[in-house]
């Protein structure tokens, strides 16, 4: 068994919003780069996989936030992995002020054929894994599973150069920006916690045009984000502390 790795950053200027904050999406940012580099560190980065033609995608992603840090602030993120099967593995984070937990996250990942674009049993890493898994709950319930929502209001904008990513498809922090670019900027302003599931469900590709459906109730607020009219991309789900 592993042990917990943990990874120091500063907040810069580029993370941060108009609240000088750091933005939901790039703490969501700090904490997938760690699980890159820590898969790299282990033996199954995206590297190593790409030797194969096979890639990393994040199927499903949970993170909590209680305080957003603010810019120059020194934070650690730790991240393990506590489970694994032939179809997924599940990576945690931990994002430290001092020794104040801030934010929280459960991600999901499955391995994907970069020729066929389909699934990898993920058995073939069994030994890699084995030696990479930490005995660590999870510190956050799982990635809820999304249904579909009845949008009441909705965007619409093409994928351009800036939103693609290795994989060229829309990478997943363009994903919040744009969920978070449909919310009242209040409400951005004023957050004191948030919770964020969202479940990917096929690639969007450069040249197709997304469309951001939203509904909310009380401080509940629903996305889908859909590709062409009707290819659904993925579900989103916040729930904003009172």
């Amino acid at each position: 068994m592993a042990t917990i790795s943990s990874y120091p950053f500063t907040i810069l200027p580029e993370s941060v919003d108009f609240t000088l904050r750091a933005s939901i999406s790039s703490i969501i940012s700090y904490m997938l780069n760690v699980a890159g580099t820590d898969a790299h560190r282990k033996g199954f980065g995206v590297e190593v996989l790409q030797g194969h033609s096979f890639t990393w995608v994040l199927s499903r992603l949970a993170v909590e936030i209680n305080t957003q840090p603010r810019q120059y602030d020194d934070i650690e993120v730790d991240t393990w992995v506590n489970d694994f099967n032939r179809l997924s593995s599940t990576r945690n984070f931990r994002m430290r002020l001092g020794d104040t937990v801030i934010a929280a996250g459960v991600s999901q990942w499955c391995m994907l054929n970069m020729e066929t674009r389909q699934a990898v049993d993920m058995t073939l890493l069994k030994d890699v894994y084995e030696r990479a898994m930490v005995a660590e709950p999870s510190p956050i319930a799982a990635p809820a599973r999304l249904r579909d929502i009845t949008p009441t209001a909705s965007i619409s904008r093409p994928v351009v150069y800036s939103d693609i990513d290795f994989n060229r498809h829309v990478n997943t922090l363009r994903y919040i920006d744009l969920i978070f670019d449909t919310l009242p900027i209040e409400l951005i302003e004023n957050n004191r916690g948030m919770r964020l599931d969202i479940n990917f469900i096929a690639e969007a590709l450069y040249g197709e045009t997304l469309t951001i459906g939203s509904t909310s109730e009380g401080n509940v607020w629903q996305f889908e984000i859909s590709s062409n009219g009707d290819k659904k991309l993925c579900r989103a789900k916040i729930e904003f502390k009172e």
